[in-house]
């Protein structure tokens, strides 16, 4: 292995473990070709940037995003769909042909990719289908990003929150350690070409049944992918969050994603956020009432 990839771990893990490393790596890519070498060399980037930031699984905070990893790739796929029904919706609803501009298609690109990146991710593939989640959020940003800026125009500051917001949601389950990951679904590749196809269908019925209100479809573009990406999830990863900082992580995206949707407003983005952490400490509160009760 070379040097510079050894480096980019904390200074004692490297003198305690770095000879088994490079051992390891060269065992794994002797004779592998170029893509199979990049691979071993990304795994080795990120499990050093996990000790650094100690994200590791017997650390504190690498239990706290393995655990909140489920709800942020949930979160993602109901903003993703959310971008998608909104695009096929607003476009039946105005009748304009010129409404899908060129940026509309990369937009819709990108959804589809993050989209099926966090249902793969749900449905069991979660290494691969995080990565395929954050790369499509991250493409849709610098889309947004980069047209304005090619017009000659800056982005106004109060556009990061959209920006960043999204982009951050969806690297959150990237910090989840390798060995505390979801279980998720045993799903084989038939199921989850079927679970994709599924997806895609329930996007378009949401496109055709959108409501007529403001409120009313905000609410339903949103809320019908958020029920759907929590059933997906399933009750481990609900059985996962037993503090009050898990729950919180696990909470935020979802108001994240509703003031980047326009669920969420700055009027009631803090009090959404305090009742996110009141029932967090309510849970706990919960548990450890029901684990000091007799029986």
């Amino acid at each position: 292995m070379s040097t510079p990839l050894l480096r980019l771990y904390p200074a004692g893990y490297r003198r305690a473990f770095g000879p088994e490393i490079a051992e390891a790596y060269r065992e794994a890519t002797e004779g592998a070709g170029r893509t199979a070498r990049f691979r071993e060399a990304g795994d080795i980037v990120a499990h050093a940037l996990r000790m650094r930031m100690r994200l590791g699984s017997a650390q504190r905070a690498g239990r706290l995003f393995a655990a909140a990893a489920p709800f942020a790739l949930a979160a993602t796929a109901a903003y993703a769909a959310f971008g998608l029904v909104s695009m096929l919706g607003d476009w039946r609803l105005s009748g304009n042909p010129d409404f899908l501009v060129p940026l509309s298609f990369v937009m819709t690109g990108c959804d589809l990719v993050t989209l099926a990146g966090a249902v793969l991710a749900l449905g069991g593939r979660f290494a691969a289908g995080a990565r395929c989640a954050f790369a499509g959020a991250l493409a849709q940003e610098l889309a947004l990003l980069v047209v304005p800026l090619a017009a000659g125009v800056l982005p106004p500051p109060a556009a990061a929150p959209y920006l960043l917001a999204p982009v951050a949601v969806a690297a959150l389950p990237l910090a989840c350690p390798p060995d505390l990951r979801p279980p998720g679904r045993a799903l084989g590749a038939a199921a989850r070409v079927a679970l994709l196809l599924w997806t895609g269908l329930m996007v378009a019925a949401l496109a055709l049944a959108d409501a007529g209100g403001h409120l009313a479809y905000m609410l339903w573009r949103l809320g019908v992918p958020v029920a759907a990406a929590l059933l997906l999830a399933g009750r481990p990863a609900l059985a996962r969050l037993r503090t009050p900082g898990r729950f919180a992580l696990a909470g935020a995206p979802f108001v994240a994603m509703g003031y980047c949707a326009g669920v969420v407003d700055r009027d009631t983005l803090v009090p959404a956020l305090a009742v996110v952490a009141a029932a967090g400490v309510a849970l706990r509160l919960w548990r450890l009432r029901g684990g000091t009760s007799p029986g």
